[in-house]
């Protein structure tokens, strides 16, 4: 595809001054069916593509989320179907998306190089019996505003249904009073065709309940998810409906104070903030979903209605994200495990639009650290192959010549100074791992290669005169403490998680040939091995430095202990847990570990203790004061929590499935199989859909015995222990 794009206009929309997104819209003439037609189209931001009044859009937000200084992407469409002999018609409009994010203020988006008005590029060929046609954006397209007045990725939209114009895709439609689009400045980043899933509605949800509230009211759907609402109303014209989506109600009223960072510094949070704007064109039964938005919500309040029209088909929850094909599950006999389960599920979807996201309502941003630590559980629940690759591209993209990686992806600049290190950045390496390790590919090893022998030789020029790093976030919200408040020294995180990506990517290397990468990768691993164990570790006590549950787990998980030092280092962490009143203490990146370092240990009854324990701090304290997914941080206080659907401490999924279930899966090709240890659970089954077939494991007890169950398909290495 030819980087030839248009625009309707070379205003921007801003929260101060509104301007419309555009209709664009060109017919053309057809001597007969065609044999074949496929439009081929690139929108910078998001498109909706019409072929004689149909929208065929693959999905929402389309094409994709990425740096236009980066990367565009463009869709491919068979539209044979669509088309007929004579006159003909294609429709397109236009939103802001990524080229125009203002409402990402906090993330610098809105000072970003590449910001302008949206773009489209499009090319048309079809072969008809006697000749072929074919034309581009800019052959004859003609433009005009929509209804759609204000839109933004991260505030919400403001629809005008006064401003429709009836049939505009339409082949007949005459539009000798549009003006003729105008030619875009070419993007700098380079095109390429869409690889990731599309994004599209998987449920529709009713609201559970529905009260007034100050001059509204308040619609709960009863769990926090993501996508859209749809409204459906007999309304008067002009009548102005505001609908505020949000997570946490305070008193009763709901809030999104926790979803704004400073109304000082960003005052159009007053106004617009996860907010869509409806204005009734007063013709029968209206409907309405947003266009280029999307909201991480469970409740909506709504202004501007009657007490007539607040009824529950007024407002449908429209729950969307990537199309990733389901491929793993896990159920029990404990509803407090299943519940939890379900709620890192929740969470993991809620965040999956093109990429993971850190959370559905706030940020929407592609925060590496957050994808990083859960990339294993969310594989194991889903496929993920096809949008990781697509993701990583944007990453390798990023990387700055000196080697280093921005905290969120895409930026436009924001993440290199504050945001980052190891952690963050092991996404680049863990990301392909995951897919060698469960799937068996290596497309994403080599795809980025050179881009991680690049970052590991940026990374070894920071480390001290001792040989350690600490350049970068460490563990990130610890249990009932600030942020960046945590115990476990950065030192140790920030040289544990060098070692961690050089030894996978020393395997990865191996794993494609790559002998003399492998052996530079290998290298660093091993010395920043011995660095850690002759700086962090007291060998006298087997106590990691800090002397805290993260830096004993994480030192555990990680592998800095030798195999005969691990059981006295598994017990100095199960006195850490006990001093705590057997609570964990732990940031993000302890979590991530704590768990199976204790049943690495042998100790999977008090890793369920801390899971499911009744009080704070506790998983299933979340669900006693009504969480129905996962929180950014564990707080006495559920207000505090910042963000109540964040999928970074999610991997209690895969000990679920690996504790409980019975079922790990060591590689795409090999799984172990154990019993499970916690005598209060009665019952479980865990399956996963390997490369080459299903394997599933389901036990019952009885007695003191457990009845086990397993299937595997031919070829699959079994190891029981």
């Amino acid at each position: 595809m030819q980087k030839k794009f248009i625009k309707a206009t070379s205003q921007y929309c801003t929260v101060e001054k509104h301007v419309p997104a555009p209709y664009l819209r060109k017919s053309f003439t057809l001597p007969s069916l065609p044999d074949s037609a496929e439009i081929k189209i690139s929108a910078v931001g998001f498109y909706e593509l019409y072929v004689n009044g149909k929208n065929i859009t693959k999905g929402h937000l389309a094409p994709y989320i990425s740096n236009p200084d980066d990367l565009c992407c463009y869709d491919v469409y068979d539209v044979k179907e669509y088309l007929s002999e004579g006159k003909n018609a294609i429709g397109v409009i236009l939103g802001n998306g990524m080229i125009n994010a203002f409402g990402g203020g906090a993330w610098s988006f809105e000072k970003a190089d590449f910001r302008s008005s949206p773009i489209l590029a499009l090319e048309f060929s079809a072969k008809c019996k006697d000749n072929d046609i074919s034309f581009d954006a800019r052959d004859g397209f003609k433009c005009h505003p929509s209804p759609i007045r204000f839109d933004d990725l991260r505030l919400g939209e403001v629809y005008d249904a006064r401003e429709e114009i009836s049939s505009w895709a339409n082949a007949d439609f005459n539009d000798e009073g549009w003006s003729h689009a105008l030619l875009a400045e070419t993007p700098r980043g380079y095109l390429r065709e869409t690889l990731a899933e599309p994004i599209l509605a998987t449920e529709e949800r009713r609201p559970v309940s529905i009260i007034p509230s100050g001059n509204g009211y308040l619609y709960d759907f009863g769990i926090n998810s993501a996508g859209l609402s749809r409204l459906k109303i007999k309304a008067e014209k002009g009548q102005r409906i505001s609908m505020m989506h949000g997570e946490f109600l305070d008193g009763g009223k709901l809030t999104n104070d926790n979803i704004c960072f400073s109304r000082e510094l960003y005052p159009y949070y007053n106004e617009f903030n996860q907010t869509s704007v409806y204005i009734a064109k007063g013709e029968g039964t209206e409907e309405y979903t947003p266009h280029f938005t999307y909201f991480g919500y469970r409740y909506i309040y709504v202004e501007g209605i009657t007490a007539e029209q607040a009824k529950p088909e007024l407002l449908t929850y429209v729950v969307m994200h990537s199309a990733i094909r389901e491929i793993g599950g896990f159920t029990s006999s404990d509803k407090t495990v299943n519940t939890l389960y379900e709620m890192a599920r929740n969470s993991d979807l809620s965040n999956f639009f093109y990429f993971p996201t850190d959370c559905p309502h706030r940020e929407k941003n592609g925060w590496t650290g957050d994808a990083s630590l859960s990339a294993d559980h969310t594989s194991l629940m889903f496929d993920t192959e096809k949008s990781y690759r697509a993701w990583l591209e944007s990453i390798r993209l990023s990387q700055n010549s000196a080697g280093a990686i921005p905290g969120i992806v895409p930026t436009a600049g924001w993440g290199f100074a504050w945001g980052n290190g190891p952690t963050w950045d092991s996404v680049l390496f863990n990301l392909p791992y995951i897919l060698y390790k469960y799937r068996g590919t290596t497309d994403a090893i080599r795809e980025n290669a050179h881009a991680m022998m690049r970052y590991l030789e940026y990374v070894i020029k920071r480390r001290d005169d001792k040989g350690l790093i600490a350049i970068g976030l460490g563990d990130w919200v610890p249990v009932g403490k600030p942020s960046e408040d945590y115990d476990a020294p950065l030192a140790l995180t920030d040289s544990i998680m060098v070692m961690d990506i050089a030894k996978k990517a020393e395997e990865m290397f191996s794993a494609v040939g790559y002998e003399h990468q492998a052996s530079f990768a290998g290298a660093i691993s091993r010395d920043m091995r011995e660095t850690v164990r002759r700086e962090l570790i007291d060998f006298d006590t087997m106590t990691a430095k800090g002397n805290c549950q993260s830096s004993q787990a994480i030192s555990l998980y990680y592998g800095v202990f030798d195999e005969c030092e691990r059981k006295k280092a598994s017990e100095v962490l199960v006195r850490l847990i006990n001093e705590k009143s057997d609570r964990f203490d732990c940031g993000f990146i302890g979590m991530h570990c704590i768990f199976h370092a204790l049943s690495d240990g042998g100790y999977d009854e008090l890793a369920y203790k801390l899971i499911t324990q009744k009080g704070y701090p506790s998983y299933a304290h979340l669900i006693d004061v009504g969480e129905t997914s996962l929180v950014e941080m564990f707080m006495p206080d559920p207000k505090d929590a910042a963000s109540h659907n964040h999928h970074f401490q999610g991997d209690i999924a895969r000990w679920f499935t690996r504790a409980i279930g019975g079922l790990t899966v060591l590689s795409h090709n090999k799984v172990k199989i154990e019993k499970c240890k916690i005598p209060s659970i009665k019952h479980a089954s865990a399956w996963y859909m390997l490369p080459g077939g299903r394997v599933s494991v389901s036990w019952q007890r009885d007695g003191d015995e457990i009845k086990l169950d397993y299937k595997a398909p031919d070829g699959v290495e079994i190891e029981f222990a």
